[in-house]
């Protein structure tokens, strides 16, 4: 039995390594899963504001002169916004700032929409308008949560590929992006809704 002794050990310690190596690939199985996920939260939040400027869209459209050019505007960037689509398991940093830019300009479209409608009485004071302004601005927390949450998977996912000996063994997996803050958007997009006070202040 002694002179097996050796080749037992040596085959403990390769079954001990196949079962560390099983463990690494499955962790980081397990951190990319996360990051899909989170990603999927973003989308659709982000889907979510789409569908909800849709709405507006068409809400703004019936009302009498309304600059055809600032809707116009909104309607081009939502379509360009709808249009990047990111596989979360090969993000890179272009895609992910392609899809920001895209995003940023329906910000800034939508944005001159809003100010627009303070020379439309009928259509400030319309419900329907009033109630989908107040679902952009709460859509506009949901996505600030989804992104934050998403760069917290994507930094445990970055420490896990990254560190050694991890990265001896997951070559295929890559370091993934992280959403940042856009130049001047430190915050959400500010939607004000109370157009009633502000009349009434700059009466007084």
């Amino acid at each position: 039995m002694r002179k097996f002794a050796p080749l037992l050990i040596i085959l403990g310690f390769i079954a001990l390594a196949g079962f560390w190596y099983i463990n690494i690939k499955n962790g980081a199985l397990g951190v990319s899963q996360a990051v899909s996920k989170e990603w999927g939260n973003v989308e659709t939040a982000y889907q979510r504001r789409n569908d909800l400027i849709g709405n507006l869209v068409k809400t703004v459209q019936g009302a009498a002169d309304f600059e055809k050019s600032t809707l116009e505007a909104v309607i081009n960037a939502r379509a360009k916004a709808t249009s990047v689509t990111i596989d979360p398991t090969n993000i890179t940093p272009d895609q992910l700032q392609q899809f920001q830019q895209a995003q940023g300009g329906l910000n800034s479209a939508l944005s001159r929409l809003l100010v627009s409608v303070e020379r439309y009485p009928d259509l400030k004071a319309n419900q329907n308008f009033l109630k989908l302004q107040d679902e952009l601005a709460s859509t506009e927390n949901q996505i600030l949560t989804a992104r934050t949450r998403f760069n917290e998977k994507v930094e445990i996912y970055n420490n896990y590929i990254l560190r050694i000996p991890n990265n001896w063994f997951l070559a295929e997996y890559k370091e993934k992006p992280y959403f940042e803050a856009e130049k001047g958007a430190e915050k959400p997009v500010e939607v004000e809704f109370d157009f009633g006070n502000k009349e009434k202040e700059a009466a007084e």
